[in-house]
């Protein structure tokens, strides 16, 4: 295990993105929990990718959702619609991890939905360069039916119960702080455990980075087996 700043941090994601050597585009997965800061990672990776040359494709698993009609058929807060109900994997592999693999022909669209309007896009198709990288944040994203998608795996990890004060501050514009806690309560916090129990997605890492104090993160590079980073988050 290791701990530093949010720099160091992000130098060593983006030494692990260079040390990939595949001859198509890198698919680089960012899983954990809601709230457990993803997305601000990726964003911040995307940057120093960037800035080191790299042609970056941003995109979020919140863009392969299914419509609400559709993702719901067990309850709005049930942890097993959630984990098995919500994300149309088929459109993610069809339409973005597979043409960016091996074997595809670059040809790519970022995203299936838009969740603000509740409406299915159909973005222009884009072809990107064989040096390109995808980082793609989101949950669940090292289940069966995606881990052999990804060549950079990155897990993080976070207290559960701390996400739940982390979802109030962020969203306590849009929703009542009651709300927002029975929805991470009820359904995001057990389909995390749902998440683990089931899928293990620690064991697939390839770093797991501890995310409890943001400007102070710390993080272990898997060994397969290492009782170390088979803990985290589990």
């Amino acid at each position: 295990m290791v701990e530093g700043t949010r720099d160091e941090l992000l130098e060593r994601l983006a030494e692990a993105v260079g040390a990939v050597t595949v001859a198509h585009p890198t698919r680089v997965a960012i899983d954990g929990p809601p709230a457990a800061g993803k997305t601000t990672l990726a964003d911040e990776l995307a940057v120093v990718l960037r800035e080191q040359g790299r042609d970056v494709i941003r995109a979020t698993i919140d863009d392969f959702l299914f419509p609400r009609a559709q993702r719901y058929p067990r309850g709005e807060y049930s942890a097993e619609g959630c984990y098995h109900d919500a994300h149309d994997y088929d459109a993610l592999k069809r339409v973005l991890l597979d043409p960016l693999g091996p074997g595809g022909d670059r040809r790519f669209r970022p995203a299936v939905y838009d969740r603000t309007t509740d409406a299915v896009l159909s973005p222009p198709v884009t072809t990107a360069p064989a040096d390109a990288v995808l980082v793609l944040d989101g949950v669940f994203l090292l289940r069966p039916e995606l881990i052999d998608r990804w060549d950079l795996r990155i897990f993080v990890s976070t207290a559960l119960e701390r996400t739940v004060d982390r979802a109030v501050i962020r969203e306590r514009r849009v929703s009542a702080r009651a709300d927002i806690e029975r929805r991470w309560r009820e359904r995001y916090i057990p389909s995390q455990q749902l998440y683990f129990a089931t899928a293990r997605p620690t064991r697939h890492a390839d770093i797991v980075v501890h995310n409890d104090e943001p400007q102070r993160p710390a993080w272990a590079t898997a060994r397969r087996g290492d009782s170390e980073v088979l803990a985290a988050g589990e």
